[in-house]
């Protein structure tokens, strides 16, 4: 359950946000419901994220496995849940956005995403723990300016899991909009 309430003085601000997000979502984002009870904290939220939206020299796949192992390493429910259905609307293939919390026991990642991964994880542990060599192999496939912005992405997601966990907020169904339906028997003829 969430620590802090999801019906925050509406604001004009927040009435912005909350059509902007069905727009975009189907739905009202539950951060922006929490982080709205402190309006200068919302807005800036807002525009960092649209200035991290704009990094482009990191593959949007090994972006997004990034994120998600960061949430995974953390245990952000809301964040696995939100970041499965980015990654399936961006067209990721179903088995790795599943298999982000088991990927070291799953055999649907290439070299290269298992190494962003385990930087994920081991950024994200605190101290963290990154070594030279998973360094400099992914320094040598990614290039400098993509190992900086998978640094700052890894940062960026430790920072949305964190206060998303730390406000309670947990799954919102964006998972389950994804997931195909089991399917009917069909009827004989």
């Amino acid at each position: 359950m969430a620590r802090v309430s999801l019906t925050p003085p509406r604001t004009r601000l927040l009435r912005f946000v909350e059509w902007y997000s069905k727009r975009a979502y189907g739905k009202v984002l539950d951060p922006v419901r929490a982080l709205a009870h402190q309006p200068r904290v919302l807005w800036s939220d807002l525009r960092f994220e649209q200035s991290v939206a704009r990094w482009n020299r990191l593959d949007p796949g090994l972006k997004a496995l990034a994120e998600m192992a960061t949430a995974a390493a953390i245990g952000c429910s809301w964040c696995m849940d939100f970041g499965h259905w980015v990654s399936r609307e961006r067209g990721m293939a179903p088995e790795k956005v599943h298999d982000v919390p088991v990927w070291r026991d799953s055999d649907v990642y290439t070299p290269l995403e298992r190494d962003v991964m385990a930087y994920a994880e081991a950024m994200t542990a605190t101290p963290p723990a990154v070594d030279d060599d998973l360094a400099a192999r992914l320094r040598d496939r990614l290039g400098e300016p993509a190992l900086v912005e998978l640094t700052a992405m890894v940062a960026v997601e430790n920072l949305r899991s964190r206060v998303n966990s730390a406000l309670g907020l947990t799954s919102q169904g964006f998972k389950e909009a994804c997931d195909l339906p089991a399917s009917a028997p069909r009827a004989v003829r």
